[in-house]
């Protein structure tokens, strides 16, 4: 089968898998039911596999159609975003783009550089959920998402935007009424701060020994206080409450101001949290998706809380 016989029988096979007949199928392309019937008859043909079972009242997919249906949309999906992409040569991209993010990433990181991206791009509109749980972008319905933590292996693409280092870290005032900690036995006659996830469990810090190995310390063994919101800890610390761990990003201003202080510097591990751009695996991704995934990476790369080198730290330890 030559490539237009093809792509005619695919569009055939496709509309009446989603018409459910060979009739309606046929007036969605302007043809007989009679041409979607051999259309479809001749791709089974040529791929030696039944897609549709018939009886004088229905059609149904096959194991096989379903199958072939999903890859027929993908490829369809690819053909429609090669059109917009000629076409956003001519035009400016336009139309929604809906983002998912966590608050704390979405008020600090995202919501400053909006501004920027619409007036670059006039012909867009966005629409932004702050949730912190982790939602599933076909299912949801999202173009892409803004992420942080422990990015797991998945089908969507992730363009890394940055580490998400953390650091122990104290006001002044309290370091200078309970004294700085220098070992982790240490930590355990000190007011700390413990960060709860959503879903219960406690983030915990951990320490480098000179050996290489790895020691973790639970906080809330000992913790007066509590948290969910990452930028509440911050609060927490600024307010003199005691010691907590912190992306390095959200404490980056009141280091440099002199407010908090880093501790423990050479022992607390950084961790392997990292911040991501996140969107469906697509053949071609469409011109106003992919517009706002390279302006939020060139923003974000000028950000330079995302980017603080850690050796720089040691000049705001305690």
């Amino acid at each position: 089968m030559d490539s237009p016989h093809r792509v005619r029988a695919i569009l055939s096979f496709i509309q009446a898998a989603d018409t459910g007949s060979f009739a309606a199928a046929g007036r969605a392309l302007g043809v007989t039911s009679a041409a979607v019937s051999k259309n479809v008859a001749t791709l089974e043909k040529s791929l030696g596999v039944r897609l549709l079972n018939r009886t004088t009242r229905s059609l149904k997919l096959t194991d096989e159609g379903a199958a072939f249906l999903r890859q027929a949309r993908i490829a369809l999906e690819a053909l429609d975003a090669a059109v917009d992409t000629v076409a956003a040569r001519r035009a400016e991209p336009h139309g929604r783009v809906r983002i998912s993010t966590s608050v704390a990433l979405g008020q600090g990181q995202l919501m400053p550089v909006l501004p920027g991206l619409l007036s670059r791009h006039p012909g867009l509109s966005i629409a932004v959920d702050f949730d912190d749980r982790m939602v599933d972008l076909v299912r949801d319905g999202y173009d892409l998402a803004l992420r942080g933590g422990h990015i797991r292996d998945s089908a969507l693409i992730s363009r890394p935007v940055s580490r998400l280092n953390t650091v122990l870290v104290a006001s002044t005032d309290y370091l200078a009424h309970q004294g700085v900690p220098r070992a982790v036995a240490d930590l355990r006659r000190h007011r700390l701060i413990a960060r709860r996830f959503l879903g219960g469990s406690i983030d915990s810090w951990s320490f480098a020994a000179a050996d290489g190995s790895i020691t973790t310390l639970d906080p809330s063994d000992t913790a007066v206080l509590t948290l969910s919101a990452p930028e509440a800890l911050v609060e927490a610390a600024l307010g003199g409450v005691g010691v907590a761990q912190v992306a390095v990003h959200l404490a980056w201003r009141h280091l440099v101001s002199g407010r908090l202080k880093v501790v423990m510097y050479r022992l607390h591990h950084p961790g392997a949290y990292e911040m991501v751009i996140q969107y469906p695996h697509r053949a071609l991704i469409a011109p106003r998706v992919r517009v706002v995934v390279d302006y939020l990476l060139e923003a974000f790369a000028a950000d330079k809380a995302l980017h603080v080198p850690m050796d720089s730290l040691a000049a705001y330890m305690a």
